[in-house]
């Protein structure tokens, strides 16, 4: 007797990317200010801006970060870096535009100008309360009293001869925002130290993050009022001490980032992130994956959201040199079938070149996207601007290119995000990403009005006031290659480029 059922089709499994959709436009009786972009980031997280920069060392580090967090999105810092050094760069983040800083830097008496100069450059602040051993406040000083002393004695001038001692103004430990407000106002403070009954250093309010607070009011906040920062974690080694440093920074959320995240060890790491007392409280992203399946088994582990994409990004050449991924239209809507169900959102990361692909990868399923090379040539990211011919690039690389996971006379904390961590000669990896350079785009500001401008069209022309509603209600159309060549500018010269479009 034979077997009846027949083999399924091996190709019959159809995927489509963003070039191979167009959204159709709905009826709209919207005004621009009827228009909100607030979407879920993880469970219980939420964003301004469905925007995330990328965990990439040419793209987030703290400038990115706190840019990022400041126009309603979130920066995640690469892990390409120690585990002191990317603490350090939470940190950085989290005492910026802090409102309250509970923690503050101080220094003491005996300290010298020289290290003064030298905490200020760590931390980019400018002013520190002067503390004795017991933590009790003496006095202020800021870089401003370094310009009355020459520079060739800062080696030998203290803190103490130029700092404002005591009696400060200051204010007691758990003041209202209203109330601190009203004494900055009244002895034009820039500074207000916090101190409780014994005179002891609690906190400290700067005028700057007031400011701060009102000309960015979309800023991605926590609890306290603290931008907010992600940064990404690994499965290997020391990637539970790097977790829990982290949390212990101040990080908001973890993400365990690897290429291919459909794996055990990534699995079980997010598990236990999860469930153990230490970090169960910290929001916890999954990735990357490309399949139901895959996003599924983030799901069960208890993850907060599922990023998704294998090999769609620009510097990435996974799929070349393996022959695996899934076109990301695809792979974010099979994703997203497993992750609406447990309502757990999903980040579609990679392969985004123009605004107009932010809604369609919301409507295919996604809740918020993340990119690398749309703002890779920004003003805050870490990659060396180099001029051109005349014209200014950043440079930008891949995670899996040779040069982040080689050595180069420095230890490279990336290779695991490959399965290569116990490669030891960098004559025996095999990247999976390339080298390049983007144009330089000028301030982040800049590029994500862009951006979300774009979106805020699609959101006009489907018709949709809000995110769940573009979600629920955007109707796809499957394109040809002709279709696509119609959408781009054709059969003209251009002469001027525009701000949001780079090229045909």
């Amino acid at each position: 007797m034979t077997d009846q059922t027949a083999p399924a089709d091996p190709f019959g499994f159809l995927g489509l990317t963003y070039d191979d959709v167009l959204l159709l436009p709905g009826y709209s009786d919207l005004a621009p200010s009827d228009i909100d972009t607030t979407s879920r980031l993880t469970r219980e997280i939420s964003l301004k801006i469905p925007l995330i920069s990328a965990a990439m060392d040419t793209v987030t580090e703290s400038a990115m970060a706190i840019a990022m967090a400041r126009q309603g999105g979130l920066g995640v810092l690469h892990r390409n870096l120690s585990i002191e050094d990317q603490a350090t760069q939470v940190d950085l983040v989290k005492r910026t535009q802090t409102g309250i800083i509970t923690n503050p830097v101080t220094i003491g008496p005996d300290a010298t100008l020289e290290e003064l100069d030298t905490l200020a450059g760590q931390f980019r602040i400018s002013g520190f309360p002067v503390v004795d051993s017991d933590n009790k406040l003496i006095g202020m000083v800021t870089n401003r009293d370094l310009r009355f002393t020459p520079v060739a004695e800062w080696a030998t001038t203290k803190v103490d001869e130029v700092m404002t001692p005591q009696p400060l103004i200051t204010g007691p430990a758990g003041i209202s925002r209203d109330d601190a407000t009203l004494l900055l106002r009244k002895h034009k403070l820039e500074r207000l130290p916090l101190i409780d009954p014994d005179g002891r250093i609690t906190g400290l309010i700067t005028v700057k993050d007031f400011v701060k607070s009102e000309q960015f009011p979309n800023s991605s906040k926590d609890g306290q009022g603290r931008l907010m920062v992600g940064a990404a974690i690994g499965y290997f080694g020391d990637a539970w001490q790097r977790a829990t440093a982290l949390i212990e920074a101040g990080v908001d959320v973890l993400v365990a980032d690897t290429a291919h995240g459909n794996v055990r060890m990534l699995i079980d790491m997010v598990k236990r992130l999860k469930t153990d007392p230490a970090t169960k409280d910290v929001q916890v992203i999954g990735g990357n994956v490309a399949t139901r399946q895959g996003a599924q088994a983030f799901v069960d582990a208890g993850a907060d959201a599922v990023k998704v994409g294998v090999g769609p990004g620009s510097i990435c050449t996974t799929r070349v040199v393996t022959g695996v991924g899934v076109p990301q239209i695809t792979a974010v809507y099979e994703a997203s079938l497993a992750c609406k169900p447990a309502g757990v959102p999903v980040i579609a990361d990679g392969g985004l070149k123009h605004s107009g692909e932010i809604g369609k990868a919301l409507v295919a399923g996604a809740d918020s996207v993340m990119l690398g090379s749309l703002f890779a040539g920004c003003e805050e990211t870490p990659g060396d601007l180099v001029l051109v011919n005349g014209k200014q690039f950043k440079t930008y690389r891949g995670m899996g290119s040779m040069g982040a996971m080689s050595s180069r006379g420095k230890k490279s904390y990336s290779k695991d995000r490959y399965f290569q961590a116990e490669v030891t000669s960098d004559d025996k990896i095999v990247p999976e990403g390339i080298e390049g350079q983007v144009a330089y785009k000028g301030p982040l500001a800049t590029v994500a009005h862009q951006l979300i401008g774009g979106l805020h069209q699609t959101m006009f022309y489907t018709g949709a006031r809000t995110v769940p509603e573009l979600q629920a209600n955007g109707r796809f159309v499957r394109i040809t290659s002709a279709s696509l060549k119609e959408s781009h500018p054709h059969d003209v010269q251009m002469t001027v480029e525009a701000p949001n479009y780079s090229g045909f």
